[in-house]
């Protein structure tokens, strides 16, 4: 991914926050009639030997081919973060002669990783509970796997497998304003804050929060 070093990010911690929080990953392989991308939601963990960046676990139709690649293959995955259009309207210097033009904000993470399919049904079925606990968790009551009659969910695991990404390498993009000057940082975010689009406003908090100085 092209980044300039201005909008390069490589912090583990910023990285995983931005996957935690937007956990729909963009799988790209090369397929046997080009290139072919999937879209599996993953959930990050830890793993305990030192300097390991984790893995990525989910499932996948046993249908789809995704869960048959090579071990030795290299995946890429797509994190899309918050996005945002940004008019030039929105810049101070606007009023300077004029000389700017439309953006495109965004943050991303690209992850390389090999996966390792999970069959064993017990391992399966760990899987599912640790993404419906993560994703049930902001639930008043949370729904869990076991509340589903035990014959229903074991005919559907048959149905599906469980996968295992081990995160090679990880690379971050934030392209939110670093290279405009103060001023226009200030009116990027207070137009972003006052737009009725929510991830207008996820943006602006992003544009605050990693503006230089």
């Amino acid at each position: 991914m092209y980044s300039p070093p201005q909008f390069e990010e490589q912090r583990p911690e910023v990285l995983l926050q931005l996957i935690g929080a937007h956990p729909l990953a963009t799988l790209v392989r090369q397929g046997p009639d080009g290139l072919v991308a999937d879209h599996v939601p993953l959930l990050h963990m830890p793993t305990g030997h030192a300097g390991g960046q984790g893995q990525l676990i989910g499932h996948v139709a046993r249908a789809n081919p995704l869960w048959q690649v090579p071990p030795d293959e290299e995946l890429l995955l797509v994190f899309q973060g918050p996005q945002a259009y940004i008019s030039p309207n929105w810049y101070a210097t606007k009023a300077d002669g004029g000389k700017v033009v439309p953006t495109w904000n965004y943050a991303v993470v690209h992850v390389h990783a090999t996966l390792s399919p999970v069959h064993k049904p017990e391992a399966l079925l760990q899987i599912l509970a640790q993404l419906t606990n993560r994703h049930e968790a902001a639930q008043t009551h949370p729904w869990q796997v076991g509340e589903a009659p035990a014959e229903f969910t074991n005919k559907l695991l048959a149905h599906i497998v469980g996968v295992r990404l081990d995160i090679r390498r990880m690379q971050g993009k934030w392209k939110v304003s670093q290279n405009q000057p103060e001023a226009n940082r200030h009116s990027v975010i207070a137009s972003l804050a006052g737009s009725s689009q929510q991830q207008d406003h996820a943006m602006s908090d992003l544009v605050r929060k990693f503006s230089p100085g």
